[in-house]
């Protein structure tokens, strides 16, 4: 008949195993999965193709995209808008929209650009 130290050394020894497997995943995985992030000053395209913004870089990017329309607030929200769902903004205040496909894509309802 098993001991009680025998019973408890079953119980607990995969408990550890586990542990540690789960511990060893958490420490070794963050340095491992993402690569450090270019500066934005290393390449002219950054923000301008498509998927390479961050969310967070969508502010600026839009502030300069619409900068010299006369009708900034509806500039601001639709380019915002596009810039969450693409990560993209076009190069300059106006045009530019072939380099970033998904932006020059989105259409409204009627058919128009979605996108300034």
């Amino acid at each position: 008949m098993p001991t009680n130290l025998t019973i408890l050394l079953f119980c607990l020894l995969p408990m550890l195993l586990l542990f540690m497997d789960t511990h060893a995943k958490n420490v070794i995985a963050p340095t491992t999965q993402s690569p450090a992030p270019a500066p934005a000053h290393q390449s002219k395209k950054h923000g301008s193709t498509e998927g390479s913004l961050q969310p967070q870089d969508c502010g600026p990017r839009c502030a300069e995209r619409c900068s010299k329309t006369q009708y900034k607030k509806p500039c601001l929200f639709f380019c915002q808008k596009c810039c969450a769902k693409c990560l993209c903004v076009p190069p300059g205040t106006y045009g530019n929209k072939e380099v970033c496909p998904c932006y020059n894509n989105w259409k409204t309802k009627r058919g128009g650009p979605k996108c300034p």
